[in-house]
């Protein structure tokens, strides 16, 4: 199965492209793993927060396939123990499906489009975090979560 991670707006400090690069290609040890950065979207004047949620979702269904298992990282999902989070991973792996694929939204969250062809929902904290971060703290979990299924030290 190959892992996509897709997130809206490119990553601007240079530390956190410097983490970003360095958990992408240690993911890249474990599993076939692609990062699709698509383009922020320009917020004319009078354009409503619901009408940037719908632009943005639309933008990420157009790189989503229908076969896809998509899990959008999300304030309202589940929170688990990076050891959870590795046994959810495990699960998917079984099911035999080419992509699975990781959605960071931009600001705003999600249009109701976007939850409509979700599958599963992750949160990574009840803490709010800049997407930016987001990017790094996740591929980090990604990396965490494969060196604990193969029983590595990285995580004790």
């Amino acid at each position: 199965m190959k892992i996509v991670c897709v997130c809206i707006g490119k990553t601007t400090d240079e530390y956190l492209k410097k983490g970003i690069s360095i958990y992408e290609n240690r993911i890249k040890n474990y599993l076939s793993f692609e990062s699709i950065t698509l383009p922020e979207i320009k917020k004319p004047a009078g354009m409503t927060i619901n009408q940037q949620t719908i632009l943005e979702s639309r933008a990420f269904l157009n790189v989503i396939s229908g076969n896809d298992l998509v899990v959008l990282l999300d304030e309202h999902g589940k929170e688990y123990t990076s050891v959870e989070f590795s046994g959810f991973l495990q699960k998917q792996f079984l099911l035999s499906l080419k992509r699975m694929v990781f959605i960071i939204g931009g600001p705003y969250g999600f249009s109701d489009e976007m939850y409509a062809r979700t599958n599963e929902k992750v949160s990574l904290s009840q803490l709010t975090f800049s997407h930016q971060m987001v990017r790094l703290f996740f591929l980090e979990q990604i990396y965490r979560a494969m060196t604990i299924l193969k029983n590595e030290p990285y995580h004790h």
